[in-house]
């Protein structure tokens, strides 16, 4: 499999992130998945990819702890592109298990607890999303976090066993913004509220002038260990 990912690297090195989405959506087609968080780089994403084919495989998931701007966002988003976004919930039976045993808001105590609860409620249903695909579509940007400064735009993840793909990974936020904006692509209204990394509203606060665009997210964790896991798979070139 890194053979296949290193000719990915090669043929598709210097291509415009629309240019690589056609390529894999048309060489891989039902075996690619888009994930989505419905965050400003994956709505880019799906606006790229409704021009191409709007059947791809496209999911978000639903924690059960989500902003309701979220929901919204997901409506008019299928409405604008006349798309489907399959969600993805956890298991209720491992939720209602946590939350009995180690409090509704686990989170807060330690890494431990927090580290546990995006497991249940992020990394399983992302699992089950990625079983049986080749490639997984991502809207990761190495500007955004200190532990997604050294991504590969083509990579294999360990963790999933799949091929990943970061089309946008060498965009700023400002590029990331003007093609927002230049296209009318909706967008979350909390980003225009000071939230610009937005995930479980337990853990995502808005962040203060100056401060980093990730500190709304487990602020009272250090920055290295600011992911959820579902990008924390060993990455190859």
């Amino acid at each position: 499999m890194k053979d296949t990912v290193n000719k990915l690297n090669k043929h598709l090195d210097g291509e415009s992130s629309l240019n690589m989405l056609r390529y894999v959506l048309k060489n891989y087609s039902e075996k690619a998945v888009f994930t989505s968080s419905m965050s400003i780089e994956d709505q880019v994403i799906t606006h790229l990819i409704a021009g191409i084919n709007k059947n791809t495989n496209i999911i978000t998931l639903d924690t059960g702890r989500m902003f309701y701007e979220f929901y919204d966002l997901i409506e008019e988003t299928e409405n604008r592109y006349n798309i489907k976004i399959t969600i993805y919930f956890p298991d209720f039976k491992k939720v209602e298990e946590m939350v009995n045993t180690r409090g509704i808001n686990l989170f807060y105590n330690n890494i431990e607890n927090r580290k546990y609860c995006c497991n249940i409620r992020k990394i399983e249903p992302l699992k089950r999303s990625l079983a049986n695909k080749e490639v997984w579509i991502t809207g990761l940007r190495n500007e955004q976090s200190s532990t997604r400064k050294n991504l590969n735009t083509i990579e294999w993840d360990d963790s999933n066993n799949i091929i990943k793909v970061n089309p946008l990974l060498y965009w700023n936020t400002k590029e990331v913004w003007d093609y927002i904006r230049n296209n009318q692509i909706p967008y979350n209204p909390l980003h225009d509220k000071g939230y610009p990394s937005i995930g479980c509203q337990p853990c995502t606060r808005a962040i203060k002038p100056g401060e980093d665009v990730r500190a709304g997210r487990w602020w009272w964790e250090n920055p290295e260990t600011k992911e959820c896991g579902l990008h924390a798979g060993k990455n190859k070139p």
